[in-house]
């Protein structure tokens, strides 16, 4: 599909869609050939990026992290898209050779086994999972840039940062001329909204830095699948779900069906497309277990919600 609008991640030249695959749910709760079928749909449909991380999915029993990023480079092979697609990957929250988090060290293997996994010679979008208070800006700054001058690393990102730590490690970059994160990945979404807006949304608007939010659906209470006490007794993440449902999420979701009944459009993408109109924001990272649920996803780019819309969902979850 060539007439998919495409966003340019910060001051980069990574372009994609208002929305990018997250590739969590690889060899954790969809299997290899579920996967590979998704992955494709995804192409074809015009997609560009993909997300993982090294310790996808390191919290399930027997296995050791690399589960998705395997899956991944088997369909890279397989299929022969390497150049089709941006990949991104994440280092910080798998321990491994070198130490943990962002040791220089840690991060020089944990790059060289990320690539090995996903059968690359680069790293398109690399993210420090999380911040290390424990090890100083300057030495993980230049870890990166070690590999970003080795071409393994195309352009370097943020996750999980506060606004104070991105701001310093982009003020030591700009003084000592180190590698610079381009590109934030924050938790943000309809009912999940202080850890992104206000400081760290300027932050990143001043500085030209792409967003893309992680947990745009809520772990899927923004597609109207909890609604009542019933409702969370469905799944694992019910008591989660039922903080949402007590606080402001039941306004939110009250909202969110007047503007589906108004455009058409599911729960999910209208979240989507909230998100993909937000200050800063470029394009939201989501899941699908299957290509059905896919292409509802994908049909939500081309979803432009009223001014008046956005504002009332805004303001439902305010």
């Amino acid at each position: 599909m060539t007439d998919i609008p495409h966003r340019t991640l910060g001051a980069t030249d990574l372009a994609t869609p208002p929305m990018i695959l997250g590739g969590n749910v690889f060899g954790w709760t969809v299997d290899r050939d579920a996967s590979f079928r998704i992955l494709d749909a995804f192409v074809d449909a015009g997609g560009t990026m993909i997300d993982t991380a090294d310790v996808y999915s390191a919290w399930v029993d027997g296995h050791r992290g690399g589960e998705s990023e395997t899956i991944i480079g088997e369909w890279l092979r397989r299929s022969g898209k390497r150049d089709q697609v941006l990949i991104a990957t994440k280092v910080g929250m798998l321990p491994g050779d070198g130490g943990e988090k962002l040791a220089p060290a840690h991060i020089a293997a944990a790059a060289e086994a990320s690539l090995r996994r996903l059968g690359t010679d680069r790293i398109d979008l690399y993210y420090a999972h999380q911040d290390d208070e424990d090890t100083p800006q300057a030495d993980y700054l230049a870890a990166f840039g070690r590999l970003i001058d080795a071409g393994k690393v195309r352009v370097l990102g943020a996750s999980n940062f506060r606004a104070m730590r991105l701001k310093s490690a982009l003020d030591l970059a700009t003084a000592e001329g180190l590698p610079r994160f381009h590109v934030l990945q924050p938790e943000y979404n309809l009912v999940s909204r202080h850890k992104y807006e206000g400081e760290l949304q300027n932050l990143c608007v001043e500085h030209n830095i792409g967003v893309a939010p992680y947990y745009g659906l809520a772990s899927g209470f923004l597609t109207g699948k909890y609604r009542s006490e019933a409702d969370l007794q469905k799944s694992v993440r019910g008591g989660n779900m039922a903080k949402l449902l007590a606080g402001k999420g039941a306004a939110v979701l009250a909202a969110m069906d007047a503007v589906a009944a108004e455009t058409g459009a599911t729960l999910a993408q209208i979240a989507l497309a909230w998100l993909a109109a937000q200050e800063g924001v470029t394009a939201p990272i989501a899941s699908a277990t299957s290509v059905e649920q896919l292409q509802e996803l994908v049909d939500a780019w081309r979803l432009s919600l009223t001014a008046e819309q956005l504002a009332r969902l805004t303001d439902a979850g305010a």
